[in-house]
């Protein structure tokens, strides 16, 4: 398995974790794609604004600055938004336009997409957008040709791939520390992977989203406390604001796995976001990021394609 020498540098003071809000609504998800259509988001009421305003005054109460990767389509409609997370000091980063899985896209549709979702946030915001995540992390191996799209575009930083195995994403074997890419055109990229505990040789998953609200609170804080390595290296934590959102409108339609993965433990996600921000440190990506050495490990695309 590859690895990382890249470690945290001695601050003497506790590994600081990065922070990250996928901006989007709650008919954006995979998990509702089979039951709600793109066509029919601007007929559905919005409560992204709403729940990020929600995520905004828990993070000035803790004093914390996050990584907002919001999705360029958002961008377009709540713009006041956007600027409001920008002029409170967080991070702005990009999560495509339409949240569409980029392996069902193609080469040009996805470069259309992106080019658009950098521009919209650049003029909303007036600053260099530098970092990107993908729909679902959908670069996987099926979709590595999207990191020369991205170095084309600008961004230099990229946190879209997941170490592990699932049935819409991920790179099994591929690093778990922050590490370079070397893409198909000689460009490289930096790649902050997603948060994965190693526990009697199974990579378990422990970034948030989902994994934060199915599992026990006491049991994700292990797990994510496992994967800094007992507080030695930082760590990627995410969450939607859709996540804090027990109102929202249920789809009865769809099916039960996509109910279960969309559904579960809303009411308590919230209050566990909170205990979260008292028992770890965070920053936005690109602080959490810069407390690393300079990466040693350089992947070359077709490298990783191989992994197992």
């Amino acid at each position: 398995m590859p690895g990382s020498d890249a470690r945290p540098r001695n601050t003497g003071q506790s590994p600081l974790h990065a922070m990250s809000i996928d901006v989007e609504d709650y008919f954006h998800v995979a998990a509702l794609s089979n039951v709600i259509r793109p066509h029919q988001w601007d007929s559905l009421p919005s409560r992204v604004e709403q729940n990020t305003e929600r995520l905004l005054m828990l993070f000035d109460k803790h004093q914390v600055k996050a990584t907002f990767f919001v999705l360029g389509w958002v961008a377009e409609r709540f713009p006041a938004l956007v600027r409001k997370l920008s002029d409170h000091g967080h991070e702005i980063a990009s999560h495509g336009y339409s949240h569409q899985l980029i392996y069902n896209q193609s080469p040009q549709e996805f470069r259309q997409e992106t080019l658009r979702s950098k521009a919209v946030l650049e003029d909303i915001t007036g600053t260099a957008v530098e970092g990107y995540r993908a729909a679902s992390y959908s670069i996987t191996r099926r979709s590595l040709w999207a990191l020369d799209i991205l170095s084309e575009a600008g961004f230099t930083w990229d946190s879209s791939i997941f170490p592990i195995r699932h049935d819409r994403y991920g790179i099994p074997d591929s690093p778990s520390a922050p590490y370079s890419i070397e893409t198909a055109s000689g460009a490289v990229i930096r790649e902050f992977p997603l948060t994965t505990a190693h526990i009697m040789g199974l990579s378990i998953p422990a970034a948030g989203g989902g994994y934060f609200r199915q599992f026990p609170y006491p049991l994700f804080r292990y797990l994510f406390h496992n994967a800094s390595e007992s507080g030695a290296r930082p760590q990627m934590f995410y969450l939607h604001p859709w996540e804090i959102d027990p109102g929202q409108p249920r789809y009865t339609n769809a099916s039960w796995f996509s109910r279960f993965r969309h559904y579960t433990n809303l009411d308590r996600c919230y209050g566990r976001l909170e205990r979260l921000l008292g028992d770890f440190r965070f920053g936005t990506v690109s602080d959490s990021y810069n407390t690393y050495d300079p990466d040693k490990t350089l992947l070359r695309s077709d490298q990783m394609v191989r992994l197992a």
